[in-house]
């Protein structure tokens, strides 16, 4: 009988999720012969009863599991030799940090499998905790704002907003922020504060997420173009949140004067771009950063621009909710991740320094890197059930076959890194990485 272990989350302190929650398991042992080993957590938000219940085995350690399941990065002296790991190895950019981890499995010949290339023959990621990225960090980004217009010494509609995870519930939550959205509709906001515009880069599943909250709000959306006169015309209602989608082409334009913007062009030649989206940044009250970012392509936001703007006055940017989280990123005065329970600073343009809290002079950003894990238990359950059809499949699978011959569900096939040490052909670009 094959083992599954499931992994404790010990890399953050209010790391909560779990891969595969109890009812799943439940479901998983109806149709397949497996044993269930989950490591005994205090804090994972389905508890240690609760997998026992599910017919799991709760252990203080793993006994020689033959796949392991975990949602973050494990410790580079966790690995056993040859078996199968499927987490966020955060290694496909060939990060610094993370390539003695791929290093040791490489020395362990264990076979890798990162969720983040889960596709669909179109290309789509399937199993993924972005949705929850989006939503958490749109909570969080309302309940930023409404602290710093505390103080500014502006009353908001968002005053009285907790933080995503001091909520028992989503649904909790949404209440919260519908209270928000009817005390906005009546009161609107400060002169000073309107209109109140909220700018997303990007449109995939986390910017979908943040949009659903917002979108809860009596909310018009606006082209790029309308925002950067918005303001000027004064022709705006004080009670509504105006919602502005920035696409690639908003974001980035061609060096060359003469060239268009083509989709496909800039993707493989990010180099002949440049940025395009500072003209907007000046009217945005919160910007919420959801797109994909890697260094070929320019960044949206430079500390020097950010100097710059605070020099000419008259900029609305209050709060970034860096939902990305890519330190010296896309946003470059993001410079690192923050913790739940310590989620905010304020960036000096001036200083170019950040200070930690609510206080001070600059721009707010909320830059959790584990967001999904302040919603734990819907989070948890979503990436459950897109996991679980493939378990079954990733149980079959003898390893021991060459990759050519590996029956694994293709999904998963396109997202093993390594096959007994080895980096299967379309990562074998980590190599230069791993020099």
């Amino acid at each position: 009988m094959k083992k599954i272990g499931i992994r404790i989350e010990d890399k953050y302190l209010m790391e909560r999720r779990v891969a595969i929650v109890p009812a799943d398991i439940e479901d998983l042992k109806k149709q397949v012969n497996v044993l269930f080993e989950v490591e005994s957590s205090p804090k994972r938000v389905f508890t240690d009863a609760e997998y026992s219940i599910s017919g799991a085995k709760v252990v203080s350690k793993l006994d020689n599991p033959d796949i392991v399941f975990g949602v973050k990065e494990m410790p580079i002296d966790f690995f056993e030799q040859e078996k199968t790991y499927v987490f966020f190895s955060h290694t496909i950019k060939g990060q610094d940090y993370n390539m003695p981890l791929l290093k040791r499995m490489i020395e362990k010949k264990v076979n890798l499998i990162e969720y983040e290339k889960i596709t669909n023959d179109k290309g789509q990621r399937l199993i993924f905790f972005g949705r929850f990225a989006g939503l958490a960090g749109m909570i969080n980004s309302f309940w930023s704002f409404g602290q710093r217009c505390q103080l500014m010494g502006h009353n908001s509609p968002f005053n009285h907003l907790k933080q995503s995870h001091l909520y028992s519930s989503l649904n909790e939550a949404i209440e919260d922020i519908k209270l928000a959205a009817r005390n906005l509709k009546e009161y609107g906001v400060h002169k000073d504060i309107a209109p109140l515009t909220i700018g997303f880069t990007g449109y995939g599943n986390v910017s979908k997420g943040a949009q659903e909250i917002s979108d809860l709000f009596d909310t018009e959306e606006i082209t790029p173009q309308e925002l950067l006169s918005l303001r000027k015309d004064g022709n705006y209602r004080n009670n509504c949140v105006y919602k502005v989608v920035f696409k690639e082409e908003h974001i980035s334009k061609p060096k060359d004067k003469d060239a268009k913007f083509e989709l496909q062009h800039y993707y493989t030649h990010a180099e002949a771009y440049e940025n395009n989206f500072e003209q907007y940044v000046p009217e945005i009250t919160i910007l919420m950063n959801c797109m994909y970012w890697a260094p070929e392509y320019p960044r949206i936001i430079t500390k020097d621009f950010l100097y710059e703007l605070n020099k000419k006055g008259n900029s609305k940017l209050c709060v970034i909710g860096d939902v990305t989280c890519d330190p010296d990123g896309s946003i470059e005065s993001t410079h690192l991740g923050t913790h739940i329970e310590d989620p905010v600073y304020v960036y000096n343009p001036e200083t170019r320094e950040p200070t930690m809290g609510f206080s001070g002079e600059g721009i707010l950003t909320m830059a959790v890197d584990i967001l999904p894990s302040e919603l734990p238990k819907e989070s948890s359950e979503a990436f459950s059930a897109a996991l679980k059809p493939f378990i079954v499949g990733l149980l079959e699978t003898d390893f021991d076959f060459s990759f050519d011959e590996l029956s694994l569900p293709d999904p998963f096939k396109k997202a093993l890194i390594l096959h007994k040490g080895e980096l299967t052909p379309d990562y074998k670009y980590l190599e230069e990485f791993l020099k």
